[in-house]
């Protein structure tokens, strides 16, 4: 069974909060760690995103404008170095660029080597096993001319695409020999519910806090875990077998792809978690090698909410509702599927015509994606 860091891979508004709140529960075993590769994507030195580009003044106030993706490795290594298991909730196009850009290494990452030992070994320590070899004197980044003609006549662009090497097929910037240490699951929300609420935290009043305006399309999501969990599924690191699932999907590794990697493909959908949260957890537990109790379900106490809002408080805005949760319970009804058509007035009711019309779209482009995913979701 893998002991390996657990990675949940997600986009922007799937539950994944509220899931993450489960496993803070278990902090005897687990060390949990929040979104942390959001740092490098939007403030550091080998930032993709471009929402803070030119507000420089965010960026430091961040606190983590010198935040590159090494950083961000050797942190998880430091918390793994205390002899618990880690449990990552990250959002996945903070490892893919945006935009079907080509995945080039990280500047910071295209020296570091696994650590000396054997799989055995590593998987016992729980960290990632890294080590930096020496760098050579070019650091990688091609910066953009607005930033070296020292002019700001034109909008500047992130660093990225970085002067360095590309992995074939590896759609991330994190070297494929990193990646295989980790046991990657997935989780996922249909768009009709994501992106809506994706558009809500752009917008007042949300927006005074989250500070993430206007609206990007770009940032749904979809499309980077798509590629991860392709990636993930025909090339070994995940798979053959289906996490609670006898049947294979149609194009499943486990019809054609590699040989078995030991790590279930395991998908959850956020609206099977919140009807049948019990059901599902047992699965989702027994697949990356935990034993479920009930009393993970229940963190209505001070020590809990203590510790929840510290690890949330970086993204300000966009956890009020698992901040101030106290427990994940079954829905009392569950959720009526909706038409997109169906909902767009609601859309449109809410946040008038034009902004309806771009969320519907938004929506539009991403229904495929979710429903290929969907086919490998958890099955009570």
């Amino acid at each position: 069974m893998s002991t390996k860091p657990i990675f949940v891979a997600t986009h922007p508004r799937a539950c994944s909060t509220a899931f993450e709140r489960v496993f803070m529960t278990r902090r005897n075993s687990l060390q949990t760690i929040h979104e942390p590769f959001g740092d490098a994507f939007y403030y550091g030195p080998e930032r993709m995103g471009s929402r803070f580009e030119n507000d420089e003044k965010a960026r430091v106030e961040s606190g983590f404008s010198e935040s590159t993706f090494k950083t961000i490795l050797d942190r998880i290594d430091r918390e793994a170095a205390e002899g618990k298991r880690v449990f990552i909730k990250d959002i996945t196009y903070y490892l893919v660029p945006p935009e079907h850009q080509k995945a080039h290494v990280a500047p910071s990452l295209q020296n570091v080597k696994r650590g000396v030992g054997t799989e055995e070994q590593l998987n016992k320590q729980g960290g990632l096993g890294l080590e930096t070899v020496p760098t050579t004197p070019d650091s990688g980044i091609a910066m953009s001319d607005a930033e070296t003609d020292g002019t700001d006549s034109a909008p500047r662009s992130p660093p990225f695409p970085y002067a360095t090497p590309a992995e074939s097929s590896n759609p991330t910037v994190v070297p494929r020999e990193i990646l295989e240490r980790f046991h990657f699951t997935f989780l996922i929300r249909h768009p009709n519910r994501a992106i809506p609420s994706y558009y809500r935290c752009c917008i007042p009043p949300l927006v005074e806090r989250t500070g993430f305006s206007p609206f990007l399309p770009s940032e749904a999501g979809y499309d980077e875990l798509r590629a991860l969990f392709d990636y993930c599924k025909d090339t070994g690191l995940v798979g053959p077998k289906v996490c609670g699932r006898d049947d294979a999907p149609n194009g499943s590794a486990s019809a054609n792809g590699p040989s078995d990697s030991n790590i279930e493909i395991c998908v959850i959908d956020a609206d099977d978690l919140l009807d049948d949260p019990e059901g599902i957890l047992k699965k989702y537990c027994q697949s990356i090698g935990m034993t479920f109790s009930p009393e993970m379900l229940n963190w209505d106490n001070e020590e809990d909410h203590a510790f929840a809002k510290q690890e949330f408080e970086k993204w300000n805005g966009f956890h009020d509702d698992a901040i101030h949760s106290k427990d994940l319970k079954p829905r009392q009804h569950k959720a009526k599927p909706k038409s997109t058509e169906g909902m767009h007035a609601e859309w449109v009711e809410k946040y008038g015509q034009e902004a309806a019309d771009m969320i519907k779209k938004c929506v539009n482009d991403n229904v495929e994606t979710y429903e290929y995913l969907k086919q490998y979701a958890i099955k009570v």
